[in-house]
């Protein structure tokens, strides 16, 4: 249905009522026509039997379960799926990273610059619309050209999370703060509304597709640990009007804001980007985000205190806006523990009751869930003592789940698989040092975010998957400079995809999976599960696989030859057929019961064999310090990096020499981690010739901080 736009409204009063009856009205009509209680199972919540055959929201439907029920395809036949179609590869070469949407026979997905309407019987498009406009300075003031033609140019194109339906309309999530509204139908453009600042500020994204509910939408707003408050905006969806806007770092004022420092600003930019798409509970009236960290990200110092809402979930009123309920998973967060996987609303059934229920997937693996009335814990929490560090304020405790088991790999077993010489473990928790701290500690990083949990009301367990690797994050002089220095030599990604038991938070099963080799640990791909007792994923080598959603064991698996960006699977049914369906490469990818596609061969993937990762650079001088650039933040911001070769890696030909440089300001010596070669002590600004005569791989430290390593590879002419 389309609604009415709401009158402007004489005072803050009014317009509280008359938002609150608009959306009275669009539940009851609602209401009328669906119903949110699903009859294959009485422990399912949200998905309504009405829509049961589509998949009408990135998480599945308003409950972000991640779960469909549909069981044509189940463990006993998913042996013979194959690829049904593949849809016409998108402009540009783009490529997906999306949950596709399936509503009616149309399916919606994001690519490049562009979204398309495909048939979802057969993957033919119905229309495609381009978010960035062929654009060009005509008629713009000089001194706004290079801002505006920018702005049009690169910034206005979609998030790689989805779309929204509802309404007639499909909601794209731009990479500049915007909202966009087509027409489901034509891919007409309707509406656009910016939920950011008004003057696009860099890295101020939706970066998280909307939620459609009731009439309304709903997107949060995310900073790239830019200096920048997030926030929760709710539209109406006939018209993109803003109905309220909710900043998840509260004002002066507000409660939660003396959490934040008295003697700065830092609240005013103080992050808490929502990442995630929302839930919405419409009975309770209810939205739910996760918000992600604070910023500075390692700057504790900076911002004492709890920082409220960082790292928190919120409870909000969806017709004031008003934060009905929080809870904080990170105190004072120095880790970028964003709460970076959505919320996930279900029954709980705990020792003989039912509970309305909200589950999050914290960023160390550990699953906590709420009463999604008033949020607090269904399972037994305590606060736990964590490493601490007087330069960052850090917090004495941390909230944990008793008894529960993270998904992630614990302490006990890094320290089992050994860490490159010169570094001390430091166990989860550990913040990041400052320039006064010891700077050799390697920890486990809180990776467990982008990758969405899938519910089973079923097997009442939670499907998560995970990255379990070691970082070497540091505190910068400058506390808006934020890295993650990867120049370690041996370090490992081990991917796991491991299920929740939701009765106590212990792990059922967990089962090693292939983890993306090209530099970003993170899995980013999300889950589905099925009445049909499957879990569905892809893998980074370019596979599709079925497991059993009781033991986690593969039953099938689909190579498309795809190792790029991929989507999500989903899955739906059109007269009576179920079809599994996800982006792979630069294309969507359909399968079938009786599809007719075979899979390919897997594609070779180039690894590099030596204990070193990184790029190789050409060149015949070193130095003994670095100076970087930060990954995020506003403006450009470096860092000297006094523990940190430059560049990491290098490459000469057999023969040639290579001039080490110390350009930092203290003593170093650089040496073979074998001991056959070595520059001599070398204070500031001295520098050192060594010759490589054998072609080979060198790995060097430095004598005087031997956790700084670098490597030289020596090559034959006939090799470069």
């Amino acid at each position: 249905m389309v609604n009415a736009p709401v009158p402007k409204p004489e005072s803050r009063s009014m317009r509280t009522a008359l938002v609150r009856t608009l959306y009275a009205c669009l539940v009851m009509l609602t209401a009328q026509t669906t119903s949110l209680a699903r009859a294959h199972d009485r422990n399912f919540r949200a998905i309504d039997d009405s829509r049961s055959a589509e998949w009408v929201a990135v998480g599945g439907d308003i409950s972000n379960a991640r779960y469909s029920p549909l069981s044509e395809i189940n463990e006993t036949n998913v042996a013979h799926l194959r690829a049904a179609w593949t849809s016409t590869k998108f402009d540009e070469g783009g490529s997906s990273n999306v949950t596709p949407i399936v509503k009616g026979s149309t399916m919606y997905v994001t690519a490049g610059r562009t979204v398309y309407a495909l048939n979802a019987k057969n993957g033919k498009k119905i229309w495609s619309y381009r978010t960035v406009p062929e654009v060009s300075s005509a008629g713009l003031p000089e001194a706004a050209r290079p801002h505006e033609l920018s702005l049009l140019s690169t910034t206005g194109i979609p998030n790689r999370r989805g779309v929204a339906v509802g309404s007639g309309l499909v909601f794209v999530g731009l990479q500049d703060g915007r909202v966009i509204a087509i027409n489901e139908e034509t891919g007409q453009h309707v509406w656009t509304q910016q939920t950011g600042m008004d003057r696009s500020k860099k890295q101020q994204v939706v970066f998280a597709a909307p939620t459609y509910a009731n009439g309304v939408v709903f997107t949060g707003l995310s900073n790239g640990d830019a200096r920048l408050r997030g926030r929760l905006t709710a539209m109406e969806a006939a018209t993109g009007k803003k109905l309220w806007q909710l900043f998840t770092v509260p004002s002066p004022g507000e409660a939660g804001h003396e959490t934040w420092p008295a003697h700065n600003d830092a609240w005013n930019f103080g992050g808490g980007g929502i990442w995630t798409n929302a839930a919405v509970d419409p009975d309770l009236g209810t939205v739910y985000v996760a918000t992600g960290n604070a910023v500075p990200p390692f700057a504790g110092d900076w911002r004492p205190g709890d920082n409220l809402y960082t790292c928190s979930v919120l409870a909000v009123d969806v017709v004031t806006g008003r934060v009905k309920w929080h809870y904080q998973l990170v105190h004072h967060d120095v880790f970028d523990a964003d709460a970076g996987t959505p919320v996930v609303l279900y029954e709980a059934h705990l020792n003989g009751q039912t509970y309305k229920a909200l589950a999050v997937l914290r960023a160390d693996g550990y699953l906590f869930q709420l009463d999604r009335r008033t949020g607090r814990p269904l399972l037994p929490v305590t606060e736990r003592p964590v490493p601490q560090l007087e330069s960052q304020r850090s917090s004495p405790t941390q909230p944990f789940p008793v008894e529960a088991e993270s998904v992630v790999m614990s302490c006990d077993e890094w320290k089992q698989h050994g860490i490159p010489a010169g570094f001390v473990l430091g166990c989860m928790w550990t913040p990041p040092a400052s320039p006064k701290d010891p700077q050799n500690v390697l920890a486990p990083f809180p990776s467990v975010r982008v990758s969405s949990m899938a519910y089973s009301p079923i097997t009442g367990y939670f499907y998560a998957q995970s990255s379990s690797f070691l970082a070497w994050p540091r505190r910068a002089p400058d506390p808006y400079y934020f890295d993650f220095n990867r120049n370690v030599p041996d370090l490992k990604n081990y991917a796991t995809l491991a299920a929740i038991d939701s009765r106590s938070g212990k792990l059922a099963w967990k089962h090693r999976v292939v983890a993306k080799n090209d530099g970003l640990p993170f899995l980013r791909s999300s889950l589905l599960a099925t009445a049909g007792g499957l879990i569905f994923r892809n893998s980074a080598d370019g596979a599709v696989e079925a497991r059993d959603a009781s033991t986690g064991e593969t039953l099938w698996r689909f190579q498309t030859g795809m190792t790029g960006d991929s989507g999500s699977p989903m899955t739906y049914e059109i007269d009576g057929k179920q079809y599994v369906s996800l982006p792979m490469g630069a294309a969507v990818w359909t399968f079938t019961l009786d599809g007719t596609i075979q899979p390919v061969v897997a594609p070779a993937i180039k690894r590099d064999d030596g204990r070193f990762a990184g790029p190789i650079i050409d060149t015949t001088v070193i130095d003994t310090t670095s100076l970087k650039e930060s990954l995020l933040g506003p403006g450009r911001r470096y860092f000297v990096d006094e523990y940190s070769f430059n560049p990491y890696r290098a490459r000469v030909k057999a023969g040639i020499e290579v001039l080490f440089v110390n350009n930092g300001t203290s003593p170093h010596e650089v040496v073979a981690v074998d001991g056959s070669w070595g520059s001599g002590p070398l204070s500031p600004s001295q520098e050192s010739w060594v010759s490589f005569s054998k072609p080979g791989r060198y790995a060097y430290l430095c004598k005087n901080h031997p956790w700084v390593y670098g490597e030289i590879t020596v090559t034959e002419d006939r090799e470069r």
